[in-house]
Parts: structure tokens; sequence; C-alpha cells
């Protein structure tokens, strides 16, 4: 492990979707970004929806759009446990878009059959697979 890494493993209910060593980390927490460096103290913190970002052993900046879930950093080690993650470069755009336009339209209609709640996080995934992607 180099001197300023340290490791970050990313995993869904249905792969380890990441493991390798990056620079720096920073996750969307429920109460604001959490930044993670090499020797951060021991935290478990609650994830939102939204776009963690980590830059990897060659400084290249990278993406991933999340859907909520928790993160653990102990010993130089940085777990998420995701309930969905998505690499910025593997999503779909036209999908993404289309998405984000069906659920403003069902908030738009404020119609009593419409569940808003679930419309509403319709919308925050699809913005963070757009933002992750580098659309927005």
């Amino acid at each position: 492990m180099a001197d300023n890494t340290f490791m970050v493993e990313i995993v869904t209910p249905e792969e380890i979707l990441f493991r390798d060593e990056v620079q720096f980390l920073v996750a969307p927490g429920t109460e604001g970004e959490l930044g993670i460096l090499r020797n951060h103290a021991p935290l478990v913190g609650a994830l939102k929806i939204g776009v963690l970002r980590y830059k990897d052993q060659n400084g290249t900046q990278k993406k991933m759009a999340v859907s909520g879930g928790f993160m653990e950093v102990v010993d130089n080690v940085a777990r998420v446990l995701a309930e969905t993650a998505e690499h910025g470069e593997d999503i779909d755009i036209l999908r993404a878009k289309a998405a984000r336009e069906r659920a403003e339209k069902r908030l738009q209609a404020r119609d009593e059959t419409i569940n808003a709640l679930r419309a509403e996080m319709a919308l925050k995934r699809a913005i963070a697979r757009l933002k992750a992607a580098g659309v927005e």
C-alpha cells in the first residue's frame, strides 16, 4: 500500500462492485458529504442517494451513483455497503434521463394515485445517476 492510499470496498447485495486502494473518498452522508483520507478516525455513517467520488492510485477521479446504505471506516479500510451502486462510466444516460422525466411528470401530476415519496426517490436516483455519468 502506498503511503497516501487506503483500501475501499464498495459492496451491494448482488456483488463486490469495487475493491482497490484510493487516495481519497467522498461519500454522500445523510448529514452531508463524508470525506475520507488515509488514517481517518473510525467512523460508521449512513448514506443517502447521491454520488460517491474517489481518486484512484493514478490520480484519476471516478464517480459512482449510490442509493443509500452505510459506510464504515476502520484501520485504513473504508467499506461502503450500498443498496445499489453503479460506476459512472457504466450508466445508460438515455435510460437515466427517461427515468428522471417519468419521475418529474409523476410529481407534477399531483395525482392522488401516485406515491409522491416513491416518485421523489426515483427522481433523486435518476439525478444521482446522471451526475455520476457526468451529465449534470
